[in-house]
């Protein structure tokens, strides 16, 4: 009839699925201090923008952005989405999981170890000592709640390319799995995201920290810190996949997606896209 609107009906299939699962809690973190380059602060923004809560809405998640605020800590059942900023939130990050009671095992992907304490970083970043507080490493000047918040046994750093000589022994000292691109091309990703999934799995889930620097500068350049030879996008995507099969996903963070330094917000929207295979979405 003319004038009359017709909606589409809710799918009760879908609507069913959605009310199962948990919600999806994003919230940005918006911090650019632990580097010397500006910029990464936009980073929540920048992916919002590419659709994150749109995509995770289509493949069936109910999702809430709690913006770039502190709020109190999300309900038990849900899913922790933050959004960087810089790496050094990570600190953060696992320092609110531990407080409310979680002592997730952890997958770092990551160019860098990020295992840097004030007496062995070359460069006085922040951005490159978050998981030497995380796995209590790092002592003075950061706060005694920040530290000691995971363990080594249960910790996997993937993808290291750029390792500066003091981390080596640091990683050995904490005794973390380290998985380096060379480890990756002789093992390949599925076998390489395996053994990743099995140490950190120990812990009380898994929470995966994913810096945009991991992938190849080809694939992310909206980074502050590149290095050639990195993840390839179905790299990335399977060890995603391979995540959101294993079950044992719990909180997810996603760093240093910088859009000054992007090309058509192709790294905030390669970021959604990983986001989403890591919550199931699939091929098929």
């Amino acid at each position: 009839m003319s004038g009359e609107r017709f909606l589409r009906q809710p799918d009760p299939e879908k609507i069913r699925r959605m009310e199962g699962r948990p919600v999806i809690e994003i919230v940005g973190m918006p911090m650019d201090l632990g580097g010397n380059r500006r910029g990464v602060d936009m980073g929540p923004s920048g992916i919002r923008y590419s659709g994150l809560v749109a995509k995770l809405s289509e493949i069936g998640f109910r999702v809430r952005d709690r913006g770039n605020i502190r709020v109190a800590d999300p309900d038990a059942g849900n899913i922790p989405l933050v959004l960087g900023g810089d790496h050094s939130m990570a600190m953060g990050t696992l320092a609110g999981l531990a407080r409310a009671g979680k002592r997730p095992g952890v997958i770092w992907i990551d160019a860098h170890a990020d295992i840097n304490t004030p007496e062995t970083t070359p460069s006085g970043n922040v951005h490159g000592m978050p998981f030497a507080v995380a796995l209590g490493l790092a002592g003075d000047p950061f706060p005694a709640d920040l530290r000691g918040t995971t363990s080594g046994d249960r910790g996997v750093l993937l993808g290291l390319r750029d390792v500066d000589p003091g981390e080596r022994d640091n990683i050995t000292k904490a005794g973390v799995t380290a998985l380096t691109m060379a480890d990756i091309d002789r093992l390949g990703m599925g076998p390489a995201m395996e053994k990743a999934i099995a140490v950190a799995g120990r812990g009380d889930g898994i929470h995966l920290s994913l810096d945009m620097d991991a992938l190849d500068p080809d694939e992310a350049p909206g980074v502050g810190t590149p290095v050639r030879g990195g993840l390839t996008y179905r790299e990335a995507q399977l060890a995603m996949e391979m995540l959101a099969a294993s079950g044992r996903l719990r909180s997810v963070e996603i760093a240093e997606v910088n859009p000054i330094l992007d090309e058509s917000n192709r790294t905030a929207a390669l970021a959604v896209e990983l986001v989403a295979s890591a919550l199931g979405e699939t091929i098929l």
